[in-house]
């Protein structure tokens, strides 16, 4: 089926947001709504830099699920093997600012997502998506949903032999859905993967180490090692062990949630239309500094026009670009 096939799929919770600032929580009377979560946020970044892509999931049977897929639809993300749940329901999180500083309050627990299991991976709806991929993109959230998702990812893992995508994981690392489980299934997901997302200071928590060369060493010869260290500089380690590394990009910043799944975002869609490693880097840094410039998890990338500037220019040019709420500055 022709309007099935999708260069990439992403694999994950989407999560309604509401969003808060200015009071103490328990004063706030209006929240802002928004569809988050770490891979339709990549779903949406790629969709917007022109990859036909996918996001499967499971969603409540409510008028959040609902939302979910009506907002990602609007952004030209396919959804059609996404599953809704009659019991269980659409998790969503309240996003809280105050005194410029911003904390997450998650109502996850299960949720429909959470119920993906093995199995799911096998509906006609999602395998043929799965088969008509080039990259599939999921992070270690997923694998901490529930035991059954851990399952899910292992499955994927045999699968990507059996139907030829490659794979990408953000490690994504979080401490507080991990409690009292060891992470064995993130080490099995990130091991089997082509293309590993970290920064480096969840690198150090999760992995005791944020050196790339340790990191190769603990995650196997596979992978392309994509690394984003304090400094603000990204490093892409490939198996064959050339490096590339280029800096962010300064920008004025209003928000740092979602940055991170917008550089997945840029990374991968440079992958797949065959850039040169320096402009898959470049590209994810412009989605980052988009998403850092507005409050949303999402952003509307710069134009194509923009963006070849930008990823053509010599270093000297892209140290001196500026990014803010009203664009770029070359």
């Amino acid at each position: 089926m022709a309007d099935l096939v999708q260069r990439a799929v992403c694999l994950g919770e989407a999560m309604i947001m509401l969003a808060a600032e200015g009071a103490q929580l328990e004063d706030v009377e209006t929240f802002r709504r928004s569809v988050g979560g770490a891979e339709c946020n990549v779903a949406g970044g790629l969709a917007a830099l022109g990859v036909p892509t996918t996001w499967i999931s499971r969603l409540g049977a409510d008028g959040f699920g609902t939302h979910v897929l009506r907002d990602l639809q609007a952004r030209s993300v396919d959804v059609g093997g996404v599953e809704r749940d009659e019991s269980r329901p659409t998790g969503l999180y309240v996003k809280h600012s105050l005194d410029g500083r911003s904390r997450m309050h998650y109502y996850r627990s299960g949720s429909a997502a959470s119920a993906m299991d093995a199995s799911f991976l096998d509906r006609p709806a999602v395998r043929e998506r799965l088969a008509n991929a080039d990259l599939v993109h999921t992070t270690g959230i997923t694998a901490a949903l529930s035991p059954t998702a851990a399952e899910m990812l292992d499955h994927l893992a045999t699968l990507r032999a059996k139907l030829g995508f490659s794979l990408s994981v953000d490690l994504n690392w979080r401490p507080a859905l991990w409690r009292d489980r060891e992470p064995t299934a993130l080490w099995r997901l990130l091991r089997a993967a082509d293309v590993v997302l970290l920064g480096a200071d969840e690198a150090t928590e999760f992995a005791g180490t944020d050196d790339p060369e340790k990191l190769r060493e603990m995650l196997g010869p596979r992978a392309t090692i994509v690394l984003k260290s304090d400094a603000h500089v990204a490093l892409a380690l490939a198996p064959d062990g050339g490096m590339a590394e280029v800096p962010a990009l300064t920008v004025d910043v209003v928000e740092p949630v979602g940055a991170g799944d917008a550089f997945a975002a840029g990374f991968l869609a440079g992958t797949l239309q065959g850039l040169p490693t320096e402009q898959r880097l470049r590209l994810g840094h412009l989605g980052a500094a988009a998403v850092l410039a507005v409050r949303e998890d999402h952003a509307v990338p710069p134009s194509a026009a923009v963006r070849m500037a930008l990823l053509h220019c010599s270093d000297d040019e892209w140290g001196k670009a500026r990014v803010g709420p009203a664009g770029v500055v070359l």
